[in-house]
């Protein structure tokens, strides 16, 4: 038995979920898992399916061209099916700090990633003995503001060299153009060192201190043009007191953007994400 995954979305209308699982029990389907939400101030239904199906059912590809044929086209929807058993290879963008690249590192050694790591690539040298440690390439893409273009056009040819699905930016310090961006969309996450739009810019723990905080947090989302406006994943917070100093807060706030990071990476790499109008729905969690 093999196992797809939907994910839809479309105008909210009468019959959706019917039409849905009564596709898949047509086509020699049992269903695991379902889970809809209507968006009502924005008249918008989301879906995502889990279900398990014989091998005389056909293939993936047989799969998506009946549904778009019976259900995709006929709702005028949006969507998406993969084969669960299908791992995404992740690309992880770093510079020098190594809190989120051990811990993605770690996490996908251990099998506790759902996807592959298939790559690293920094601006700088320094996490390369990490990343060697794990047997994954390694990739020194030097970039200055004169050399931005050129670096991102050498990015782009790793990665459909190591046909790399999505990108994690694990405390990766540039900006990428709208360019490369707009390329990616809704494949580039990135890891943001504050309940956005808190604090933005740099030494963000040393202006949490002086703002005499109670709480710190993370957040992750996907990468748009608009710099840290991108549709948000996954937050989290921990609670601080007058007793933490910066190094306090700077400490904390490594061990939630790592817990952060990794669950916006599983979540994407689940199909657990909707992206609609700069908000995200995310099923299952």
């Amino acid at each position: 038995m093999s196992t797809a995954i939907l994910l839809a979305h479309c105008p909210d209308q009468p019959g959706l979920v019917a039409a849905v699982a009564h596709w898949i029990q047509s086509n020699g389907g049992n269903v695991l898992d379902l889970e809809q939400h209507v968006a009502e101030d924005l008249n918008t239904f989301f879906l995502r399916a889990e279900w398990e199906y014989a091998g005389q059912a056909g293939t993936i590809e047989s799969l998506r061209e009946a549904f778009k044929a019976d259900v995709g086209d006929r709702f005028s929807m949006s969507w998406r099916m993969a084969d669960r058993d299908f791992r995404p290879r992740a690309a992880l963008f770093v510079s020098k700090q190594s809190h989120c690249l051990f811990d993605l590192l770690s996490r996908a050694h251990a099998g506790e990633l759902p996807a592959e790591i298939g790559l690293v690539i920094s601006n700088h040298r320094k996490l390369e003995p990490v990343v060697n440690r794990f047997e994954i390439p390694f990739s020194h893409v030097p970039v200055t503001s004169d050399t931005k273009p050129a670096a991102e056009a050498a990015a782009r040819q790793l990665l459909a060299e190591h046909d790399i699905n999505f990108v994690v930016l694990a405390r990766y310090m540039q900006v990428l153009s709208a360019e490369f961006v707009s390329d990616w969309e809704g494949r580039i996450i990135n890891i943001h060192h504050s309940f956005l739009p808190a604090f933005p810019g740099a030494r963000p723990y040393h202006q949490a201190h002086t703002r005499g905080v109670k709480i710190i947090g993370a957040t992750s989302h996907y990468v748009t043009a608009e710099l840290d406006q991108g549709p948000i994943i996954a937050q989290d917070v921990v609670a601080v007191s007058h007793r933490d100093g910066p190094k306090d807060l700077v400490r904390k706030g490594r061990d939630v953007e790592k817990i952060v990071l990794a669950r916006a990476v599983r979540a994407h790499a689940e199909r657990r994400v909707l992206w609609f109008n700069n908000r995200t729905v995310v099923f299952g969690t």
